[in-house]
């Protein structure tokens, strides 16, 4: 058979052509669906190449001298987040108009928000006035979560500051800690993270502390009798008082056995009924629950696959970007315009 070059080089050309088009057009498309939430991987790449070293060696640094604050920088990103917003708007204190989100019921133990501030005029120093507090905020309780053994979790960012508290709308938005599974359930499928993704963000109860306040309804007048029998001794221990004084530092381990590492043993503690609080419980006998929590009990690399798939969701939970919200000279309080 002869060799017909010109419909050999015709379609050549096509088959490169087209392969050439699709490339670019699936990278046009990646671009503008990071475009369409304004975050993006390494956003501040041009504007500040040392951002996410300058937080991430802060958080070390503190993380030495001071080791609750990798709880604190965790618990924040899902108080913050889950709020209509990641927009550090929990950040802000009282102003004559607004109450703060720290000074809600539901932020009750929450605390060392000064080392954010620290880590913001490290920020500063390097780059004045670009990177937001929700960013570091976010990125703060990414790289806590590191230091703590868990897993690294690559993030976008691009996210900007809102102005005002939302604590007006807190109770809609967190659920407590005493509501139902199907609640629980709920509040967080509004935020498009599924049953998997919260039994794997409970997991961050691995680590950290329930205060006694929030623990003493299961101990007193009579102890819950889901409680393990043999948990029960250190906990009366831990909480005398039947009515704690809210301002007294009382509080039981969340898990006794790893209560500085981020790993799944907390599954492994709800089932075999140690869960301080009362959605710990829940997670563990719901139907719709238990069987992640066993999965997640027997596989410590399926937990944190799923909680950094859970996490990334949160973190991208509504954000300002763009010309919307601003980035706050200081994390407390918001810009002045005058």
């Amino acid at each position: 058979m002869a060799f017909r070059a010109p419909f050999f080089f015709a379609a050549l050309f096509f088959f490169f052509f087209f392969f050439s088009a699709t490339i670019i057009n699936s990278a046009s498309a990646e671009s503008e669906a990071e475009a369409g939430s304004g975050l993006a991987m390494n956003f501040y790449k041009d504007t500040c190449p040392q951002a996410e070293d300058i937080i991430r060696e802060q958080v070390k640094l503190l993380y030495k001298r001071h080791k609750n604050t990798a709880f604190s920088w965790l618990r924040n990103v899902f108080h913050d987040c889950a709020v209509q917003s990641c927009d550090a708007s929990l950040l802000l204190d009282s102003t004559r108009r607004d109450l703060s989100e720290k000074e809600t019921d539901r932020s009750f133990g929450m605390r060392n928000f000064r080392y954010l501030d620290d880590i913001k005029e490290a920020v500063e120093r390097e780059c004045p006035g670009v990177v937001s507090c929700s960013d570091i905020l976010v990125l703060s309780g990414r790289d806590g979560v590191v230091a703590l053994g868990g897993p690294y979790i690559p993030l976008k960012t691009g996210r900007r500051d809102g102005r005002r508290s939302r604590a007006d709308v807190i109770e809609e938005y967190l659920p407590d800690h005493n509501e139902s599974m199907s609640v629980v359930l709920e509040r967080f499928a509004r935020m498009g993270i599924d049953t998997p993704g919260v039994v794997a963000l409970l997991g961050a109860h691995s680590v950290g502390r329930t205060h006694c306040v929030k623990l003493v309804h299961r101990l007193y007048p009579e102890v819950d009798p889901a409680f393990n029998p043999d948990h029960v001794e250190h906990m009366l221990y831990k909480c005398p008082d039947p009515i704690p004084d809210p301002k007294a530092v009382q509080y039981v381990r969340n898990d006794r056995g790893t209560p500085m590492i981020f790993d799944n043993n907390y599954y492994r503690n709800i089932l075999d009924n140690k869960g301080l609080l009362l959605v710990d419980h829940q997670l563990a006998v719901d139907k719709r629950t238990k069987p992640y929590v066993k999965k997640m009990a027997k596989n410590q690399n399926y937990f944190f696959k799923e909680f950094a798939r859970a996490l990334t969701i949160l973190s991208e939970n509504n954000p300002l970007t763009g010309d919307k919200g601003e980035i706050r000279r200081q994390c407390n309080i918001a810009n002045k315009h005058h």
